[in-house]
This record gives C-alpha cells, sequence and structure tokens, in this order.
C-alpha cells in the first residue's frame, strides 16, 4: 500500500496577542471589521479531539495513534468560555455555535450549554445557540443537550451508503447510529435539524439524490458544502471539488427547485425550496462562489485563541489575557481591536488568482472547527 505523505504546518502556537494602546474599543453592540461586516456569529471549538478519521479534516496519515493533542490544561475551562462568550456577546454575537473536533467528546458539555443558555444579546434575546456534531454520541445527549438550553443541533453526514460512510469517516462507524442520533435530536426538539454532506468527486458525489430523497418531506434540512482547501492535512486538490451548481442540477432534474432568499445577512448557504412544498436543500459554495463580503463569523479555538477566518494563518490569544488577571473591559477593548483590524477575505483573494498560487500555511479545521 502506497501512504500519503502530507506536509502539515502546526500553527496551534501561530498567534498574536491583542493589539495594546491605541483608543478603546467599548462593547456597544455596533462593532464593525474595516470591510464593514458587524461580529454576530461566534463560533466555539471545545476540543481538538474527534472520533472519526475523515480524509477531509483529520486523516490518519496526520492524526494517526501517537497524535499529540493540547493537554487539558490549556483548554478554556467552561467558566472561561462563557466569560469570553458573554464579551463577545456584548460587541453584537446573536449566535454561539459549539465545535470540536467532536464537541459531544468534551465531559460534561450540557454543563457549557446551560451556561451558554443564559447568555442574552444587546438586545435582551436569547441566543441563538447551536452544535454541529458527527452524531456519534447524539443519541445518547440529544435530551440532555436540549434540557440545557440547546436550540438545535447540525449533524455531518457524507452518505447512506454504509460502505461509502464507512469508509469516509474511516473508523468503520456505521451510518445507521447516526440516523439514530438524528431521531433522537428531532425527538428531544432540537430543531430544526441540518445535515451537513461534503462532497467529493470521485467519493460519495453519487449519494447526492439519494440523500436528497431520504430527507424530502421530513423537516430536516440538508445542505451540501464543496470540499474546501482548509489547512493542509487533507491533500486539497480542485479537481476532487464537485461545483454546488452541479450539485443542484443533478436534484433538480429528480425533484425540481425553486431559489429561496437568504434566512439573514451572512448566511452562508444559498437556499433552495421543493416547488412541491416538501422542504429545503442549502449549497455552501466556498470555493466556486466566494461569500466572504457578507461574513460576520469569528473563531475561538479550544485554547483560546480568536481566528478572523476559517482559512486563517494566525490567531490572537485571548486566554493570555484571561489568565493574566486582565479584567473584562480590557479584554473586550482586545476583541473590538482585533475586530475593527479584520480584512480577512481569502476566497474572494482566491478566485482571483492562479490556481498555483502559494500562500501562507493555514490553520487545520479540526482545530477551529468548521
Amino acid at each position: 500500500m502506497v501512504r500519503r505523505i502530507i506536509p502539515v504546518h502546526d500553527l496551534r502556537d501561530a498567534v498574536t496577542l491583542p493589539p495594546s494602546g491605541g483608543a478603546r474599543v467599548p462593547a456597544s453592540g455596533l462593532l464593525q471589521d474595516r470591510l464593514g461586516r458587524p461580529l454576530r456569529d461566534l463560533r466555539i471549538s471545545v476540543t481538538d479531539r474527534c472520533n472519526f478519521r475523515c480524509s477531509y479534516c483529520m486523516p490518519k496519515e496526520v492524526f494517526g495513534k501517537d497524535h499529540a493533542y493540547l493537554p487539558q490544561a490549556d483548554l478554556l475551562s467552561f467558566e472561561e468560555i462563557t466569560r469570553l462568550a458573554s464579551l463577545f456577546v456584548a460587541h453584537g454575537v446573536r449566535k454561539i455555535r459549539l465545535t470540536g473536533g467532536e464537541p459531544l467528546l468534551r465531559k460534561n458539555i450540557e454543563r457549557l450549554v446551560e451556561r451558554l443558555a443564559a447568555l442574552r444579546t444587546v438586545d435582551g434575546e436569547p441566543l441563538d445557540l447551536t452544535l454541529t456534531t458527527n452524531g456519534s454520541l447524539l443519541a445518547r445527549k440529544a435530551r440532555a443537550l436540549k434540557d440545557a438550553g440547546l436550540r438545535r443541533v447540525t449533524v455531518s453526514l457524507d452518505g447512506l451508503d454504509d460502505t461509502v460512510f464507512r469508509s469516509m469517516n474511516d473508523v468503520d462507524f456505521p451510518v445507521a447510529s447516526v440516523l439514530e442520533g438524528i431521531a433522537a435530536a428531532k425527538d428531544a426538539g432540537l430543531g430544526p435539524i441540518k445535515v451537513n454532506m461534503v462532497v467529493k468527486r470521485g467519493v460519495n458525489e453519487h449519494e447526492i439524490v439519494p440523500m436528497a430523497r431520504h430527507f424530502r418531506g421530513t423537516g430536516i434540512v440538508l445542505r451540501f458544502i464543496e470540499y474546501m482547501d482548509v489547512g493542509a492535512s487533507n491533500g486539497w486538490r480542485m479537481d476532487e471539488v464537485l461545483p454546488s451548481a452541479e450539485v443542484v442540477q443533478r436534484i433538480a432534474a429528480q425533484y425540481p427547485l425553486a431559489p429561496l432568499s437568504p434566512c439573514a445577512p451572512g448566511e452562508t448557504a444559498e437556499r433552495w425550496a421543493y416547488e412541491d412544498g416538501a422542504g429545503e436543500i442549502g449549497v455552501i459554495s466556498s470555493v466556486t462562489h466566494a461569500f466572504c463580503r457578507d461574513c460576520n463569523r469569528a473563531r475561538l479555538s479550544t485554547e483560546g485563541k480568536v481566528y478572523l477566518c476559517l482559512f486563517a494563518s494566525r490567531g490572537h490569544d485571548l486566554r493570555a489575557l484571561l489568565r493574566g488577571g486582565a479584567p473584562d473591559e480590557d479584554i473586550a477593548s482586545a476583541i473590538g481591536q482585533v475586530w475593527q483590524g479584520r480584512e480577512d477575505r481569502y476566497s474572494e483573494l482566491r478566485a482571483s488568482q492562479p490556481a498555483d498560487t502559494p500562500g501562507a500555511p493555514r490553520v487545520e479545521m479540526s482545530y477551529i472547527g468548521g
């Protein structure tokens, strides 16, 4: 067997401290970056560990049994996560998504959910609190998560064919168990549920229509994601990307579709409704149709680094401020200065450059979440 050798840049320590000095940035809920984009969405990675080894995220060639994960002491505690989240909310965040790795591997995750569910936006409204999971532990956790205050879940599922799915997760995990988790989430009232399918040309593209057929009429929103060039460990190649436009064409040939308007500014998915009223699908086209212009998301890593783009090459260390005894006002100002300096638009720039243009090393998706 020929093994792939994938060079990986470990960027977990490629960080800077937030800016010091300069004008203080109060938490007014009106924060904008250099392109006029507000801060509305915070994605929090609660662990860098996962029990799957999907080739597009944490392939075994890189994340093998000897892979060095973060030590427990480096991880933000639930108290630290909640404190930082409250400061982001004061700056205008309305939606928090818990991610990983696989977030349900974090012990007592429902206790963190309960803390975050108690936060309120600057308008006094509850947060849109959600979680992304591979579904492997969802059947046993769904009810506790709902009771703790989680509103909804997104489940990653890359096909219904058991052989294909076991091959893609590369740990021989059965698709039936993920479907059981989705059913448990629905029974618990975690909704609307979204199911994300990463489409990789030549691997699982034949599962597009069966997935659409399966979830039509269920109230579950199926979304198709273009295989992305996140980090370096997945050995990404453009010829393995199946454009979202082709996904839509394949489904529309079986089930006619009509375009829908975005749910909210900064929405990553382009929405399509089944013309017969059987629900909707979404496509996320970060490779072929960049949506950087409306991106309003920040990402907080497992150890307290804030990243301003999924394709970032460095983060800003908030944990150092937390554990250094900085008051909330100083940390909030640092968050504000970081966001005000943001001009990230990786996908837009990539689209305007030759395919072989070299770029800076990027952080791995498994470290800051998708």
